[in-house]
């Protein structure tokens, strides 16, 4: 009977798996190859980068503590099959691979939305990941970890957001940054840029509320660019 509650008494010592939340919502994917779909959004809290565009700030601090299993369960009420893990950066936080490897284990189409200055070795293979490489206009170009360009495969996208002209590349789909959707044009006026272009969707959740990152994103933009063999793929 001891060893029954000593048993009991060390799994209750043992640290709970916890991930710093700012906000869990169901809306439309509005970007890259699953845009229209159903989504659970799962915005992580914290973030080292600071780039000069960025329309989430909100999630910088604050936010609450949510057990891992607590945020499955949460996802599980909207009976959806799609879930974005974001931010913030969610890589930050070492406990996201955990969530990110549940989420997959319970069958969900899961995609991780990451800025590119992070190791993404460690993420589940069932992931989509975006990276979003940082552009010299971001403010953070410094903080591109190339090292994760060759673990990309055809399952991953990339994301860069157009601030200037300066913006050079071979084939790419990009997304203007907010209140900067005029420079759309861009990609094929003078700069010649080899990409292909789409607008953005900018939409309000099934709730009829909004995210806060909603209330600041430009309502069109041009956007992504899929690995893969052959040429780009742009939602």
């Amino acid at each position: 009977m001891n060893d029954v509650a000593d048993a009991a008494a060390a799994s209750a010592a043992l640290p709970t798996e916890r991930l710093k939340l700012t906000e869990i919502f169901l809306s439309l994917q509005g970007e890259a190859r699953d845009a229209g779909w159903p989504t659970v959004f799962v915005r992580l809290t914290g973030c080292p980068l600071r780039c000069t565009y960025c329309d989430t700030t909100y999630s910088f601090y604050g936010g609450q503590w949510w057990e891992i299993d607590a945020i499955l369960a949460e996802v599980a009420k909207h009976g959806v099959r799609h879930v974005c893990v974001t931010g913030g950066e969610p890589l930050s936080q070492k406990r996201c691979l955990t969530l990110l490897e549940k989420l997959c284990d319970a069958g969900y189409v899961v995609s991780l939305e990451t800025s590119g200055a992070m190791d993404i070795a460690g993420v589940d293979a069932r992931v989509s990941r975006v990276l979003d490489i940082k552009t010299p206009g971001s403010g953070e170009v410094a903080r591109n970890l190339w090292s994760n360009l060759p673990l990309l495969t055809a399952h991953d996208q990339v994301k860069a957001v157009i601030c200037s002209r300066c913006l050079r590349c071979a084939t790419c789909c990009f997304r203007p940054a907010p209140a900067r959707s005029r420079r759309a044009h861009w990609p094929i006026g003078s700069s010649k840029i080899n990409c292909r272009c789409a607008f953005k969707c900018n939409c309000t959740n099934f709730y009829g509320a909004r995210s806060r990152a909603d209330e600041t994103c430009s309502g069109a933009g041009v956007w992504w660019y899929g690995f893969g063999r052959g040429a780009g793929y742009c939602a």
